[in-house]
């Protein structure tokens, strides 16, 4: 039988874990997307060391496993706790939010410069070309031509980046954060009823879930003023 007053108790207990998991995943798009802005340039920017460090940084983040990033971050840097001390980084590095943040936002910068490249490589050279024969110079060019074609090739791909971010945030838990997972794991060993748990953990991943889509979708519309449905025209 379905134990209606559990669940509820439940939701409720789970729902102060979302503004931390909402945080998490704010915060390493963010950064993420300024790494993956970095990357992506030094992968375009034929620039040598550039794109060679921009190689090394998406090929290590992209071919390591983020639970190792996160244990590597919190629990391996400790290991070199005088130096950071030295440093004044031991205040960053001691927190285990700030050290699952930096190891979600260097994991999705890895995956989204790869996504920007492709898309910026992904622009007609037409469009590239006109462009340049009306006069416009490379920044004007960039901003009127490759950003708005790039975005909206970039779009989908990126919005399941973002969604995969949102299910990435539930390893913060393993670092003792108390996000949504972490809440849900507590109450599992204080309850011993993993499956209603659970349940409701994954409703509010969810839901979530569902917000983002419904995000990306008014993005998407935004960016393709050519497939929205034309007014119909009244006869004179």
């Amino acid at each position: 039988m379905i134990d209606v007053a559990f669940l509820e108790s439940t939701i409720r207990a789970l729902l102060r874990g979302v503004p931390l998991t909402l945080s998490l995943t704010a915060g390493s798009v963010a950064l993420g997307g300024v790494l993956a802005a970095l990357a992506a340039w030094g992968r375009l920017s034929g620039v040598a060391p550039a794109d060679w460090l921009a190689r090394l940084y998406v090929f290590v983040f992209r071919g390591t496993p983020l639970l190792v990033q996160i244990f590597l971050i919190y629990y391996g840097l400790g290991q070199f706790r005088p130096t950071l001390q030295a440093w004044g980084l031991w205040t960053f590095f001691r927190e285990p939010y700030w050290c699952a943040l930096l190891a979600l936002a260097l994991n999705t910068g890895a995956y989204t410069a790869e996504i920007f490249r492709g898309a910026v490589l992904s622009v007609p050279y037409g469009a590239l070309v006109a462009g340049r024969a009306c006069g416009m110079p490379r920044l004007l060019l960039f901003r009127r031509i490759t950003l708005p074609l790039a975005a909206r090739q970039a779009l989908p791909a990126y919005g399941n980046e973002v969604i995969s971010v949102v299910k990435a945030t539930s390893l913060a838990s393993t670092i003792t954060l108390m996000e949504i997972t972490g809440l849900a794991q507590k109450l599992i060993a204080q309850t011993f009823r993993a499956l209603e748990v659970f349940v409701c953990a994954g409703a509010f991943y969810l839901a979530l879930t569902f917000v983002i889509i419904g995000l990306l979708r008014l993005a998407e519309a935004w960016l393709s003023p050519d497939l929205r449905p034309r007014p119909a025209i009244r006869p004179a």
